[in-house]
């Protein structure tokens, strides 16, 4: 990435506007990938509140870049009647593209790709009609799938589908990678509070050994992919008895000290106590709560399964 300046325009057709300096101003220099990664989702990937806290300024450069990109469309084919010169024009789509590419990146290393998509097919037509269609082909890996979906999928080789100034640093492709997966972990926890725990500590001792070069890249990505293919399907690690095959009792295995046999009974109890609607129903609730009861005959164990049962979509 280059800096973040942008040329001045003419008369009211102000392309990039003050805000936009002032969302870019804070940047390190020399403001490259790794430099946006750190600013607007996680200066330190091992911090588990960074990318999170750090979402309201994501959203507000999405916004401003969109709104470049708009004042930008309706004026491309109109330059030279506008007054600029042709060098001028040039300068003005480039630092357009420029600014279009940190949204990008920022979005793919933030996870927030996926969660904005349905907002973006006329953003999309603008970027192909007005800046050029080049990442297009490789964006398109991104429509149905996050980059950790992409990852277990392809393995290392879901780093080519990432776009020019992610997949040429490595140290920013690590860094997506890791912000990717903090977030999958994050989201997930509340399914199972002990296998993502557990999960976030092998991320942390992996960012450590990256940050304290005692892993080559190659070593440091075939590790990375292998924690991202547990985190995001469990079952795949093979440590778990054949008994526990679905995800809450999974669930229960991990958050019960792994006794398969408490596990089945809770999950027993509870599918012939639940009825429908239960969550939205204390009565209904209350019958649940006290089936788990029954087996574990511990209140605060039964409050912290009872909770856990809740998040279970199986249940």
């Amino acid at each position: 990435m280059g800096s973040c300046a942008a040329p001045s325009a003419k008369g009211d057709d102000k392309f990039i506007t003050t805000d936009y300096l002032q969302q870019c101003q804070p940047v390190a220099a020399p403001k490259a990938t790794a430099d946006y990664l750190r600013y607007f989702c996680a200066a330190d990937t091992t911090n588990k509140e960074q990318l999170k806290a750090n979402e309201p300024k994501r959203l507000t450069l999405y916004k401003l870049t969109a709104s470049l990109l708009r004042a930008y469309a309706a004026i491309a084919n109109e330059m030279e009647e506008a007054g600029y010169t042709r060098e001028e024009s040039k300068a003005i789509a480039a630092e357009v593209d420029y600014f279009e590419k940190v949204r990008t990146e920022v979005k793919l290393a933030s996870g927030d790709y996926i969660d904005l998509k349905m907002y973006e097919p006329a953003m999309r037509h603008l970027i192909d009609t007005y800046i050029g269609a080049h990442e297009s082909e490789k964006l398109s890996a991104f429509d149905d799938l996050s980059l950790i979906q992409l990852i277990v999928e392809r393995g290392p080789d879901a780093i080519k589908a990432l776009p020019v100034g992610l997949s040429k640093d490595k140290g920013a492709t690590a860094e997506a990678i890791e912000n990717n997966l903090r977030k999958v972990i994050i989201d997930e926890r509340p399914i199972n509070p002990k296998y993502y725990d557990e999960m976030s500590d092998l991320l942390d001792s992996l960012i450590k050994e990256r940050h304290d070069k005692a892993l080559e890249y190659e070593e440091y990505l075939k590790k990375i992919v292998e924690l991202t293919k547990i985190v995001v399907q469990p079952q795949a690690g093979g440590t778990y008895p054949s008994s526990m095959n679905a995800g809450g009792l999974r669930a229960l295995y991990d958050n019960l000290g792994k006794n398969a046999e408490m596990a089945s009974n809770v999950d027993k109890a509870v599918r012939n106590a639940k009825k429908d609607d239960w969550r939205g129903n204390r009565r209904k609730g209350m019958e649940v709560f006290n089936a788990i009861m029954d087996v574990l005959h511990n209140e605060d164990l039964a409050e912290q399964v009872f909770e856990l049962v809740k998040n279970q979509a199986e249940y």
